[in-house]
């Protein structure tokens, strides 16, 4: 079997890991991002997790890191350099990515949302919006010869989900999907459309409002990736492609370009 490489895409609520053989992603998993998990209790879930795909973990040459999680980037870091001893590269807006990021503090773009613009760019060239349903709900604007523009960051579905049941004391945790109609009979109908469609309209509206900003020449086209797009997709003809692995493909090809340079 050929080198492989190790993607970890640590978010604030998943924890993403993929298998890369060149440009084939042989295999993913997503798990829960641990605040307390130990070097050695992450090393044995990633090693159990190789094992049951047949995944030799001896045959993986590099490593990449997308984080927003600082305490489990130290753990991750501190586990492959320990267990697969190869020292992983940390992306960051300080990296040679290759790209301008037009942000007041490029520091506080989040290295998923810069892997994202990355995987983006190289996949449909610009200008793009790149929409990633996740803890948070992001829009982040890649310009016409690739630049980070900035973008955008509202509460994920989820999020917003949880935060009205646990303040509403009346209110329960219902299934994130659509309700047939619009005016619910029921508090579960009623919820999931507030919820659901309100997404699907928010997403909508800030879709037309950074577009009309953008003023571009050419068509604008509309990335969705995370755990929800494809749920939120059967809603609207506002997106043009779903990526699902488009974070972990921007990795792959952000540590390329950084090889290369």
């Amino acid at each position: 079997m050929d080198d492989l490489l190790l993607v970890v895409d640590i978010g604030n609520t998943h924890t993403v890991l993929g298998i890369y053989r060149d440009e084939e992603l042989v295999i993913h998993w997503r798990l829960s991002t641990s605040y307390t998990r130990t070097e050695d209790e992450s090393w044995i879930a990633v090693k159990m997790l190789c094992d049951s795909a047949r995944i030799p973990a001896e045959k993986i040459s590099d490593v990449v890191i997308a984080s927003v999680v600082p305490n489990a980037t130290s753990i991750f870091k501190g586990m492959i350099e320990n267990y697969l001893h190869e020292t992983p590269v940390i992306i960051s807006s300080e990296s040679d990515l290759g790209i301008r990021i037009l942000y007041e503090n490029p520091k506080s773009v989040g290295a998923d949302r810069l892997c994202n613009a990355i995987g983006g760019f190289e996949k449909f060239s610009g200008p793009l919006i790149i929409v990633d349903f996740g803890t948070a709900t992001t829009f982040d604007v890649i310009g016409t010869t690739g630049d980070y523009l900035g973008g955008v960051i509202a509460p994920g579905i989820e999020t917003s989900a949880v935060d009205l049941w646990r303040r509403a004391a009346r209110l329960y945790r219902v299934e994130l999907s659509f309700p047939g109609k619009i005016i619910g009979t029921n508090s579960e109908n009623s919820m999931q459309t507030g919820i659901m469609f309100g997404a699907v309209d928010m997403m909508e509206g800030l879709i037309r409002r950074i577009t009309k900003e953008l003023n571009s020449a050419n068509a604008v086209k509309i990335i969705a990736t995370g755990g929800l797009a494809q749920v939120i997709m059967e809603q609207t003809t506002a997106i043009d492609a779903y990526e699902p692995f488009l974070t972990l493909d921007g990795m792959r090809r952000a540590l390329l370009r950084m090889k290369k340079s």
